[in-house]
């Protein structure tokens, strides 16, 4: 195994902004050397543009990166190259065509340097899917025909056979089964050399050796993982907000003394017009007083606004220690669906049919390649054409879907022009007015779908969703949390918990599951779909 003792990348004052000169990171200098690093911050932070800059996807605005040895990169929208095959998330695509055409009786030279000393990469790569499951998985096949668990970890296959100094993971553990999950933790503590993961995966992030928090465009590194960085930020803003605290109080103080200090200079002044009207003494010694009273009146002055301007700034330092992000406020209509409304049957054979009906809250789980997502598609489009398979059947067109991959989006459109499409009737100030409520306002409206981060995109995604009228009766999400910051999973469950329609919900995320109250667990295997005790009873 080749030494990555020595693997590194360095950031030097480096700076980034969009060609519409919105700028996502500030003069960031950090160095991270052999070891585990989770990347974390809110959606848009710019944990993405980061990565991409560190494997020479993006070049800075302004400073250098630089990186030892080859870097490996996972990229957050995998699943949407859907054209991409088996071979190109191994990365060796390049190679299999060389031997190919080698085999074919092509003695082409650049094709012997392609392959190097790797002639039996296609036997390692079938013995690496070996490992992981995938043992009957063409090479040509498509990411389009695989699960997004599927690719992701025929991705990260990929990255093991590259052998690369440094590697770059943009939530890897989106998609990914309990028990995949579990496979790719115990990689993770087995990696060598430089490692930098962006996830919102707690228990992953908690396996790394440093925390490092993209925050208003800078950098902090913490060398901990996540729980601890977590614990110590929670001390360090209850310090903060104690310290605010108590300068602002001193500001109101010094405002308070400097109204004294006016109230006091204008009762001396009255008192000393008075006794210059009644001339009690000679004019020129009064015409003296009223000068040396009106040097003293300057300096009191002078002396009480500097404390004002003091006690002001320190408030304006301390403030900006403390934070105020922004959230985002997801408000779901009333569909006021009965409870005895019958809404989803799905139909097996040789089985008894699986009814959903009222407010009921589903839970669909199921081993990456389960065919969950299948079966979602087969229920929206009514499909019955196969007997041998599950198939479902919708009682009401009131239907909200927000599919794993997000790729019913135009990536071509902006933000503004999407919400138009879904809302032709809707006025402008309307439409802005529901974006600002996903944090998208002024001119960030105008950015193009396919220039967003994945949590935004999801917001764009459940933004116009909720923009149905009438509402939508019954919501069906498929791994809604891929991509999502841990603040905004925690506003997405308070916002589905006051929702009053039926969920259907596919997702890999047990945490998740279990805060939004789940009334109905379904496990898909081989055997078709039944009912379960919930992730202990899979």
């Amino acid at each position: 195994m080749p030494d990555r003792s020595h693997s590194i990348v360095v950031c030097d004052d480096v700076s980034f902004a969009w060609p519409d000169g919105t700028e996502v990171l500030y003069d960031i200098s950090a160095v991270f050397g052999s070891g585990r690093t989770g990347l974390i911050g809110a959606n848009g932070a710019g944990k993405t543009t980061l990565l991409k800059l560190m494997a020479g996807r993006y070049s800075p605005t302004s400073g250098s990166i630089a990186v030892s040895g080859s870097v490996g990169y996972l990229p957050q929208h995998l699943t949407l190259e859907t054209q991409e095959t088996v071979a190109d998330l191994l990365g060796i695509r390049t190679k299999i065509d060389a031997l190919a055409a080698i085999e074919s009786g092509d003695v082409d030279p650049k094709h012997f340097d392609t392959i190097g000393e790797d002639w039996d990469i296609e036997a390692r790569a079938r013995a690496a899917l070996d490992d992981i499951g995938l043992m009957d998985i063409d090479l040509a096949r498509t990411v389009g025909t695989l699960s997004g668990g599927e690719s992701i970890l025929i991705a990260l296959v990929g990255l093991q056979l590259g052998e690369h100094d440094v590697v770059l993971l943009d939530e890897p553990t989106n998609n990914l089964d309990r028990e995949t999950r579990a496979t790719l933790y115990e990689t993770i503590t087995r990696w060598r050399g430089t490692l930098i993961i962006v996830s919102h995966d707690v228990t992953l992030l908690d396996l790394m050796d440093n925390t490092a928090e993209l925050h208003t465009g800078s950098l902090t590194i913490f060398g901990g993982n996540y729980s601890a960085y977590i614990d110590y930020l929670q001390q360090e803003q209850a310090a903060a907000e104690q310290s605010l605290r108590t300068a602002e109080q001193k500001l109101k103080t010094e405002k308070r003394q400097r109204i004294e200090a006016e109230t006091k200079l204008a009762r001396r002044k009255r008192f000393g017009n008075k006794a210059f009207e009644n001339k009690r003494e000679p004019k020129m010694i009064m015409k003296l007083r009223k000068q040396q009273a009106q040097v003293s009146a300057g300096k009191l002055r002078d002396e009480a606004d500097d404390k004002v301007l003091v006690a002001r700034e320190e408030v304006d330092e301390l403030s900006q220690k403390v934070r105020a992000d922004k959230h985002i406020r997801i408000h779901l209509p009333d569909p006021e669906v009965h409870n005895l409304r019958r809404l989803v049957e799905f139909q097996q054979p040789d089985a008894r049919p699986v009814i959903i009906q009222g407010p009921e809250r589903v839970a669909i789980t199921g081993r990456n390649g389960s065919g969950k997502t299948l079966l979602i598609e087969r229920l929206l489009s009514n499909d019955h054409s196969e007997a041998s398979c599950i198939s479902g059947t919708s009682y009401t067109d009131r239907i909200g879907y927000l599919p794993q991959r997000l790729d019913h989006l135009d990536d071509e459109i902006t933000m503004l022009e999407a919400f138009r499409l879904a809302a032709p009737h809707a006025e402008s100030e309307h439409i802005r007015a529901q974006l600002a409520r996903f944090l998208f306002r002024a001119d960030t409206v105008k950015q193009k779908i396919g220039e967003l981060s994945g949590g935004e995109r999801f917001r764009i995604a459940l933004a116009l969703l909720l923009l149905a009228e009438p509402p939508n009766e019954l919501l069906i999400l498929d791994e809604p949390t891929n991509n999502l910051d841990l603040k905004t999973i925690q506003e997405f469950v308070e916002a589905l918990n006051t929702y009053q329609g039926a969920l259907i919900i596919v997702s890999h995320d047990d945490v998740f599951l279990r805060q939004i109250n789940i009334d109905t667990w379904l496990h898909l295997d081989a055997g078709g779909l039944h009912r379960s005790d919930g992730p202990s009873g899979t």
